[in-house]
């Protein structure tokens, strides 16, 4: 019997502007109905200086659970009660949980991400040299992450030297700002730009690194995930390196949301099969 919802439906959202190209109500429906959860999951739209009325809708409207995508992660993390541990120190919500009456800001992007690399990948960070260009709030994340799961050294590239110098701050001890360069010793490369998003597949076009500085032995994540393989993708498999889109991290990041909401497991497997089949639909049968 097809799943229908009702005046027990419990709800979760997400909020953004944009927010109607998100994939996030994809992965999330799937995964509840392969749970068998009276839950579903809605996009809103909510323009800059909405996200504290977003907060107060989620209190009003029993709303339990909420992700939060740009121009909101900032604003959401001034209006919700407690902030986690990794949300403070980033400064941006990306999950808010509902714990009784007390709104909890949670920034999942990080774990996400080391769990994308963990699980999907075989790939421990420790010891590791990285380099991650950009200096965003993906790329803090990421940043923040790294030096807490034990990387020897993380460089971190930037068009401002100012965001570049804050974002490695994040990493005490072991970050720095530099250039993509350090490509050369790396042993796991990061794009957390925009870089390549959307552009056609061809070698050498819209690459944040110089793809001689890549090979054998390195791992790289292109954070982009439209296109699936994008042009840093291809040119560092061209070079012999292990590398993926940042769809690992996107899926990883809602499954521990989907875990903080709900209490259960989520059930990778069935999300990614959902969000796969929605992309080859979008973008006409691309492989990851």
């Amino acid at each position: 019997m097809k799943w229908q919802p009702g005046s027990h439906t419990r709800l979760a959202a997400v909020i953004g502007d944009p927010v109607r190209h998100s994939l996030s109500p994809t992965i999330h429906n799937a995964g509840f109905r392969a749970v068998g959860l009276d839950w579903t999951y809605l996009a809103f739209d909510v323009p800059a200086g909405g996200g504290a009325g977003a907060v107060a809708a989620m209190r009003a409207l029993g709303i339990d659970g909420l992700s939060v995508t740009m121009p909101q992660k900032l604003e959401v993390a001034a209006a919700v009660d407690r902030l986690s541990p990794a949300a403070e120190a980033l400064g941006a919500v990306n999950t808010v949980v509902r714990e009784g009456s007390v709104l909890v800001g949670e920034n999942t992007d990080g774990e996400g991400f080391l769990n994308a690399l963990r699980l999907d990948e075989g790939v421990d960070v420790v010891g590791m040299r990285c380099l991650v260009v950009g200096a965003g709030g993906a790329a803090r994340a990421v940043i923040r992450s790294l030096a807490e799961a034990g990387a020897a050294e993380i460089v971190v590239v930037a068009r401002r030297s100012e965001a570049a110098a804050e974002a490695a701050a994040l990493a005490p001890g072991v970050g720095r700002i530099g250039s993509t360069d350090a490509a050369d010793s790396a042993d796991l490369v990061v794009n957390a730009t925009p870089v390549g998003m959307g552009e056609v597949v061809e070698l050498g076009d819209a690459l944040p690194v110089d793809a001689s500085r890549l090979g054998a032995g390195q791992v790289v994540v292109d954070l982009i995930y439209h296109p699936l393989v994008t042009p840093l993708v291809a040119a560092a498999r061209q070079q012999g390196a292990v590398a993926v889109n940042g769809l690992g991290m996107l899926l990883h990041q809602a499954a521990i949301a989907f875990r903080l909401w709900t209490g259960e497991e989520a059930p990778l497997e069935a999300m990614s099969a959902a969000v796969l089949a929605e992309l080859a639909k979008q973008a006409g049968n691309i492989k990851p």
